[in-house]
């Protein structure tokens, strides 16, 4: 959530975040009076109790009818104490409830606009021309048939549309990038994390993913508990209701867990082969670090992801997120997407973004620097979201023959293997 003395002193920031994200400006006017009737309401509760507080000094000093009288005030000052201590609470309930509605400050280099109104920041890497090779490419799906690597008709038969299994080499392939990714982040200071898949409610609410996002999210009902779409959401509650000292920061972890998404709103899209799932696993880091460190520190998370891929010799471009596409808690998002032969396009493998102190506020984590604390940020960024670098993978390194050749920085962990080879004609 964003601090409350800004939206009261700087209103108009606020209401032009929301309009470049395509909410709801009447919200920040929304806020801002029921904010000020909980102030207001909390000077009258406290000038209310002091009132009692000095009369209940008075009663037992008193006699006769000045007695009964300061008693029968007393009951009175009760009444109204206990009315405006609701009316507070019911105004700090309402101020928190609307206060959670609003998405973080979008920042301001930020393009402003809907998915397509992204701006390219940079392009790596050559795409490859398979015509002057000689041959058609083949899509992801049917080289993972080939290689005895991907099965989608027995993931529908088992779990339905949009459930696959890694079979063979497919298996391999996805351990041998698994630890590729997670030996790059330890090298660059990540402590390597197995999160949980379940959390609690106020996990998934405190980063930001049952406001918009929130059709996107399996819920347990029957233990109210949330399957995580991203290991972002445990890394994020991992310090939820602490005091941190600052000496310590940044603390930088890479969480490895399995991720499941309903795709409520893809309906019809990427419907072929393993690009977009309902269950993946992916390595993902996490930052903790001094608010005024967050743009640096997205920065370095955007350089390791490029290190990432350009490891894995694919061809991509970095691109700043439009503003209506940013997600609640993020204020700036860059992707990296990756070129995919077969659709000809780029599409995203890997996304960072800064959410500055937005979940730092609502899991109440702080930071500690002498005598002052406030609450710090957080950013994520994907290292490799499993089944897209596969498809990636795949399509970018397939041979004529069906075979796949494996990025030098697999080998190691594919046991020296430098090509995929068919299994199935």
């Amino acid at each position: 959530m964003i601090d409350l003395r800004l939206l009261r002193e700087d209103p108009d920031r606020v209401r032009a975040s929301q309009r470049a994200r395509g909410e709801d400006v009447a919200l920040v006017d929304s806020l801002l009076s029921a904010d000020e009737r909980r102030r207001s309401s909390g000077v009258r509760f406290d000038e209310l109790r002091a009132e009692q507080k000095a009369l209940g000094k008075l009663i037992p000093k008193a006699s006769g009818d000045e007695k009964a009288e300061l008693l029968k005030k007393a009951g009175q000052l009760a009444a109204d104490v206990k009315a405006a201590d609701a009316e507070r609470d019911a105004a700090a309930a309402e101020t928190q409830e609307l206060l959670q509605r609003l998405g973080n400050l979008v920042h301001p280099d930020v393009p402003v606009g809907g998915e397509e109104d992204f701006v390219t920041l940079e392009t790596h890497g050559t795409i490859r021309d398979f015509t002057a090779e000689g041959f058609e490419p083949r899509d992801h799906l049917e080289l993972g048939q080939i290689l005895g690597a991907i099965d989608v008709e027995r993931g529908a038969k088992v779990s339905g549309s949009r459930f696959y299994f890694l079979t063979g080499v497919g298996a391999l392939l996805e351990l041998a990038l698994v630890n590729a990714a997670m030996a790059q982040a330890t090298a660059a200071g990540f402590t390597p994390m197995l999160t949980p898949a379940l959390v609690r409610p106020q996990s998934m609410a405190g980063t930001g993913f049952l406001g918009q996002a929130a059709q996107d999210v399996y819920h347990l009902a029957n233990d109210d508990l949330y399957l995580v779409g991203t290991s972002e959401v445990p890394l994020a509650a991992y310090h939820m209701d602490e005091i941190l000292d600052a000496e310590k920061l940044p603390l930088r972890y890479a969480g490895f867990s399995p991720c499941f998404r309903r795709e409520a709103g893809s309906h019809g899209k990427d419907t072929r082969g393993i690009f977009r799932v309902h269950q993946f696993d992916k390595v993902e880091m996490f930052s903790y670090v001094a608010p005024e460190d967050s743009q640096a520190e997205h920065q370095r998370l955007l350089e390791w992801e490029k290190q990432w891929l350009t490891s894995l010799e694919l061809p991509y471009r970095v691109i700043d997120v439009a503003s209506a596409d940013l997600g609640a808690s993020a204020s700036r998002k860059f992707d990296c997407e990756a070129w995919i032969p077969t659709q000809g396009k780029y599409r995203e493998l890997t996304s960072t973004s800064d959410c500055t102190e937005f979940q730092s506020r609502r899991l109440s984590i702080r930071v500690r620097e002498g005598k002052q604390v406030r609450p710090l940020a957080t950013l994520n960024g994907t290292l490799c979201a499993v089944p897209r670098t596969i498809v990636a993978i795949l399509e970018n390194h397939q041979q004529a023959d069906g075979s796949v050749r494996v990025p030098e920085v697999l080998r190691p962990y594919l046991g020296g293997r430098e090509v995929l080879e068919p299994v199935a004609k």
